[in-house]
C-alpha cells in the first residue's frame, strides 16, 4: 500500500510543481513606461510661476500611479544647503503623487508644480516615477534650471489655469 501511495504522490507533487511555477512565469514583471514631454532636460524654469508638465504613461497590463519629485542640485548632490544660497531664498522641493490605476495609457497635462517666489536659483533634479499595477517601476531624471530670468511660456500659446488637466486613455 505504501509503495502506490509514493507511486501516486510524485507525479501528483510534480504536477503541482510545475503548475505553481507556470503562474509565476505569467507574473507582470515589465515595468511601465514614461516618455516625458515638458520640462525638457537642460530646461530653465522661471522662480515664481508654473512648471508646463507633458507626459505619456503606458504599461503591457495596467499602470498604478506616477511621482513627481524635483530637488536640488547644488553641490554634487549631497543636498547640503548651498552657500550661496540668496538671502532670504529656499531651496525649492517638491513630491507629490497621481494616480493612474485602472489604466493602461495615460497622457498627463498638469501646471500643478508652482516654484515659489523665494527659491533659491540653481540646478535641480526632475525625476519621474511610475508604478505599475505589480508594482513594477520605471524612473525618468532631468536636469533643469530655476532662474528669475527663465522665460515663462506655455506652449502652442496656451493660456493658463489653476486647474489639474489630466487625459486619460484605456
Amino acid at each position: 500500500m505504501k509503495k502506490s501511495f509514493v507511486f501516486y504522490m510524485i507525479p501528483l507533487s510534480l504536477c503541482l510543481f510545475f503548475s505553481a511555477c507556470s503562474d509565476d512565469n505569467d507574473a507582470d514583471t515589465v515595468k511601465p513606461v514614461i516618455s516625458l514631454h515638458e520640462p525638457e532636460d537642460g530646461d530653465e524654469l522661471r522662480i515664481g510661476s508654473d512648471v508646463h508638465f507633458e507626459a505619456d504613461f503606458s504599461d503591457n497590463e495596467m499602470l498604478g500611479s506616477y511621482m513627481v519629485e524635483i530637488h536640488n542640485n547644488f553641490d554634487g548632490h549631497d543636498h547640503k544647503v548651498a552657500a550661496t544660497r540668496a538671502e532670504g531664498s529656499e531651496p525649492f522641493f517638491f513630491k507629490k503623487s497621481y494616480d493612474l490605476s485602472g489604466q493602461r495609457n495615460a497622457h498627463v497635462h498638469h501646471h500643478d508644480i508652482v516654484i515659489p517666489a523665494n527659491a533659491t536659483p540653481g540646478n535641480y533634479h526632475l525625476m519621474i516615477y511610475c508604478t505599475d499595477a505589480a508594482g513594477n517601476q520605471s524612473l525618468v531624471a532631468r536636469s533643469i534650471v530655476l532662474s528669475h530670468e527663465a522665460e515663462h511660456h506655455h506652449e502652442h500659446g496656451e493660456e493658463h489655469d489653476d486647474e489639474h488637466h489630466d487625459h486619460h486613455e484605456d
